[in-house]
């Protein structure tokens, strides 16, 4: 489990900004409702962590839009890579772990 940094800052590389609001429709600041807000479900993304270790979160918006999350943690801020709509099996995976 990931050791969110508190405060939680953000770190955003401009190209994931435009990335995800191209491909996803998620708007950079929409994305850092999720840790805000509970449940929040984090794991260790083992397939992708050979450079730097990364992480997948699964959680809410203020509107209650079910995202998917890829980040890393970088000198103690929170860098998301990665941002879209939670698929049906990990809604299903966000629901079961809520209870």
């Amino acid at each position: 489990m990931a050791k969110l940094p508190v405060p939680i800052t953000f770190n955003w590389n401009q190209g994931n900004i435009e990335k995800n609001w191209k491909k996803h429709k998620v708007y950079y600041k929409e994305a850092e409702e999720v840790f805000f807000n509970k449940p929040l479900k984090i794991f260790k993304d083992i397939k992708h962590s050979q450079i730097e270790e990364r992480f997948v979160a699964l959680g809410m918006t203020n509107d209650n839009r079910r995202l998917y999350l890829v980040f890393t943690i970088r000198e103690q801020e929170v860098r998301v890579i990665s941002a879209r709509d939670q698929s049906r099996k990990e809604r299903k995976l966000y629901e079961k772990e809520k209870s």
